[in-house]
């Protein structure tokens, strides 16, 4: 990260089921990736760009780049000066909920637009983000589900599946499942291809047809989603690393870093800390 960047992962004990990210970024870019929970990402300044399905999206200040579970996107700086912005990562479960409370949406809510103009939006969501910091649960719990509300509300639909994508075809959810029981030693596409029984081509054409990835950059993104599950437990990066089968915590970092946002050993920081807080009070980062 340069000297003109900045990024903050954690989680606030009193928002279950939400992650949260404060970040300036100048030269990062975002590798091809998803998220198990959705993205609301409110741009302050500059610009971010990403793809999101099938298109290019860029939003800038006063408008939400809004992505739903499970839909690969990616993210740089639309601008030379790069973009600012405050995220709340909402679990799916928690989206439920207030969409249950305070719309009409049936079944899986999700946003049908991937980016959104509503300044208030914005102001509500930096809100989230300054009370957690504070240590205030109330105001944070509070803002973070007006938010969500209201986006719903004016953005918001019934995803036909958890996935926006159809169910893929046999030997392509075999071919996943073998890579997810592999993870630390998966077999090359021939070796892959060969256990299904098709060619390398046809399996990588219908992969990437399924998950918007070819395996290996799938695979990737499910080592970094394993390790941050496996972080959140509190087991140290570098013991991570070899759990997930990349070959040293380096090769963790980047691509770990590549995908979040922060380096793994930042993240990990931020969760001990949440526990901490938990056990008692604790002195304020000077970081």
């Amino acid at each position: 990260m340069s000297a003109r960047e900045r990024a903050r992962h954690w989680r606030h004990p009193g928002l279950p089921g939400v992650d949260l990210l404060d970040a300036r970024y100048v030269s990062k870019t975002f590798a091809r990736h998803t998220h198990e929970s959705f993205v609301i990402a409110a741009i302050t300044s500059g610009v971010e760009e990403f793809h999101h399905r099938d298109s290019i999206e860029r939003a800038g200040p006063g408008h939400l780049a809004l992505v739903n579970p499970d839909t690969v996107h990616t993210g740089q700086a639309g601008v030379p000066e790069g973009w600012t912005y405050s995220v709340i990562y909402p679990s799916a479960a928690v989206v439920g909920e207030i969409a249950a409370e305070t719309t009409s949406i049936r079944g899986n809510p999700g946003f049908a637009v991937a980016v959104a103009h509503d300044p208030q939006a914005v102001r509500l969501i930096t809100q989230v983000l300054r009370a957690a910091d504070g240590r205030n649960a109330l105001a944070a719990d509070t803002m973070l589900r007006l938010v969500v509300a209201r986006l719903l509300r004016s953005s918001g639909t019934a995803l036909p599946a958890r996935s926006p994508r159809p169910a893929p075809p046999r030997d392509v959810s075999r071919a996943r499942e073998i890579l997810e029981s592999r993870m630390a030693e998966p077999p090359s596409l021939r070796e892959l291809a060969a256990q299904l029984g098709i060619g390398p081509f046809a399996l990588l054409r219908a992969f990437r047809d399924a998950y918007g990835m070819p395996p290996h950059v799938w695979l990737t993104d499910a080592r970094v989603r394993r390790a941050r599950h496996l972080l959140d437990t509190g087991i140290a990066p570098a013991d991570v690393a070899a759990a997930v089968g990349f070959t040293d915590q380096p090769h963790l970092n980047r691509h770990f870093t590549r995908i979040v946002g922060v380096p793994p050993g930042a993240y990990s920081r931020e969760r001990k800390n949440v526990q901490d807080s938990r056990k008692g009070p604790r002195l304020a980062s000077a970081e």
